[in-house]
C-alpha cells in the first residue's frame, strides 16, 4: 500500500512539474519596444511556418536547414519547447527557437534568424535574452547553442551575453559540413 502511495505522490509531483514548466514556457503575445521601436512578440504558430522557412531561405543563401515538417513538430512539443516570433507591420522578422531538457536542467537553442533588412537592429539581442530570462526562471542551470565557425558577428553577440566557447563540432552543417562553434552559457 504505501508503494502505491509512493508512487501516486510521484505522478502528482511530476504533473506538477511538467504544469509550471508549461506556464513558465507560455509567452502572452504582446508588443515590445526594442531601440524605440515597436514589435509584436509572439509564440510561433503553425501558420508562421512559410515565413519562417522563407527567412531561413534569406539567410542561409536559399536553402533551409529545417523543413516544414520538423518546425511543426518542434512547435506543436509545448512541454519542452519555445519558439517565438517578432513582427513589424504585420511581416515576421525574426525567430528563436528553444529545446528544454528538464533532466539535465539545461536549455539549448535550435534556431535563430533574422531577416537580413532588420539585422543589426537588437532583434536576435532581444529574442536571445527572452529565452535566457525564461531558463533563469525556470532554474536551470545553463544555455547551449551551436554557431557557424565562420559567424563571428554572431559569436561576439553571444560572448557579449555571456556565453563562452566549449568546443568544435567538425562538419556539423548539412550541405557544406561547415564546422559548429559549441557555445555555453552558466546560470548562477
Amino acid at each position: 500500500m504505501l508503494k502505491k502511495f509512493k508512487t501516486w505522490y510521484q505522478n502528482i509531483f511530476k504533473q506538477q512539474e511538467r504544469l509550471k514548466r508549461r506556464e513558465l514556457l507560455d509567452v502572452k503575445n504582446h508588443q515590445v519596444e526594442i531601440r524605440d521601436t515597436l514589435y509584436f512578440l509572439a509564440k510561433a504558430q503553425f501558420t508562421d511556418i512559410p515565413e519562417i522557412l522563407g527567412i531561413e531561405r534569406a539567410v542561409y543563401g536559399g536553402k533551409t536547414p529545417w523543413d516544414s515538417t520538423a518546425f511543426a513538430a518542434e512547435i506543436n512539443r509545448i512541454n519542452d519547447r519555445l519558439y517565438l516570433v517578432l513582427r513589424r507591420n504585420d511581416r515576421l522578422l525574426a525567430v528563436v527557437g528553444c529545446s528544454f531538457d528538464h533532466s539535465k536542467k539545461e536549455a539549448h537553442v535550435t534556431n535563430i534568424a533574422v531577416v537580413p533588412d532588420y539585422q543589426n537592429r537588437g532583434l536576435g539581442y532581444f529574442l536571445m535574452t527572452t529565452v535566457i530570462k525564461k531558463t533563469r526562471e525556470l532554474e536551470y542551470l545553463r544555455v547551449t547553442l551551436e554557431v557557424r565557425i565562420s559567424n563571428e558577428h554572431a559569436q561576439r553577440i553571444y560572448r557579449d551575453l555571456g556565453f563562452q566557447n566549449d568546443g568544435i563540432k567538425r562538419g556539423y552543417y548539412f550541405g557544406d559540413h561547415e564546422d559548429a562553434q559549441d557555445m555555453t552559457l552558466i546560470l548562477n
